[in-house]
């Protein structure tokens, strides 16, 4: 078994923010993992532009943010890259069991950063009743397929929820030639940055229904139609405002939940609401030397705030090694 001065699992924005900032506070023994085959996370997939307002003072897509971050991680020899390395599991030690090509092997580190970032809830964490035919997506899930694998999930769409990505994917199936039949909110407004609203729904003239939610999914091998309700202030469906939007696909774009299943394999404390760690101290644990950044700690709006308080991370994280490095 192995030991490293800094093992951070995670290589999009968050991870490499990090790595970068520890790296220039003096440490030079860096092992970055990243289970894909390149760095920069959900970036890669996130080719619209509103990225870098703040950070680097331009407009850009995510993969021009990612860029900028490797070449910097590319030009520092004392960060090791791990691509395409699955970490399997943690331990109270901050020993991890890391799966890579033609390998599996176990690395103890002095301190330890999770970028792990966010998954994206599902229909069943909403409650929609009906059957499971095809057609079903997540948001991201969608994104994926089209701005990554050139596939088409759909024609005629109702996108479930009104986070940023579901708004962004409204749009992107507008400019692909399909057809948006409604966003459908539960709540009062948008979930979604302002500029999203616009750009993505107002803009497209797309229907968008506040305060309403999908009772049904129909559909037998493929999603038919959906049924929509109106809710009152408990969000039950109002009796009488039922109608029905014939679709063959539906969009699931309800939150995200920070993936921390490593770190409470390991035993950290977690917040049962948010899936966080309970701590004082930004990207902190209950587990001194292991740290959480970006939206693995909580969620965020903006990658330019993703990357800020990961440089945080970096630098409580070398401050901890120098601390090490005294006992």
């Amino acid at each position: 078994m192995r030991e490293r001065d800094l093992v951070i699992v995670g290589g999009g924005p968050a991870g490499m923010a990090a790595a970068l900032s520890a790296h220039e506070q003096g440490v030079q023994d860096i092992l970055l993992i990243e289970r894909d085959q390149y760095l920069g996370g959900i970036l890669n997939q996130c080719i619209h532009t509103g990225f870098g307002l703040n950070y680097f003072k331009e407009i850009l897509t995510g993969p021009e943010y990612a860029e900028r971050f490797i070449k910097k991680i590319q030009a520092v020899p004392q960060i090791e890259v791990s691509l395409c390395s699955f970490v399997v599991s943690l331990t109270d030690e901050k020993v991890i069991t890391l799966l890579r090509p033609g390998c599996l092997e176990q690395i103890k580190a002095r301190a330890l950063i999770m970028a792990t970032g966010c998954r994206e809830k599902t229909r069943e964490m909403v409650h929609i009743a009906g059957t499971r035919p095809a057609g079903i997506f997540s948001a991201g899930l969608a994104q994926k397929l089209i701005n990554i694998e050139g596939l088409l999930p759909g024609k005629r769409v109702v996108i479930v929820g009104s986070g940023d990505i579901g708004l962004i994917m409204a749009r992107r199936f507008v400019l692909e030639g399909a057809e948006v039949k409604a966003v459908i909110e539960i709540q009062p407004q948008s979930r979604g940055l302002v500029r999203n609203q616009v750009q993505c729904i107002e803009d497209f003239e797309i229907p968008f229904y506040c305060n309403h939610k999908i009772v049904r999914i129909y559909g037998n091998k493929r999603v038919e139609k959906v049924s929509v309700a109106k809710v009152d202030a408990e969000f039950n469906a109002v009796a009488g405002s039922q109608f029905d939007i014939e679709c063959d696909t539906v969009l699931i774009s309800v939150g995200l939940i920070p993936e921390n299943e490593l770190i409470e394999m390991a035993g950290v404390e977690l917040d049962a609401r948010t899936n966080t760690p309970k701590s004082g101290q930004l990207n902190s644990t209950s587990i001194p030397g292991l740290f959480v950044c970006g939206n693995a700690y909580k969620i965020y709006d903006l990658v330019d705030a993703v990357s800020k308080d990961s440089e945080a991370a970096g630098r409580q994280a070398a401050e901890y090694l120098i601390n090490y490095e005294h006992r």
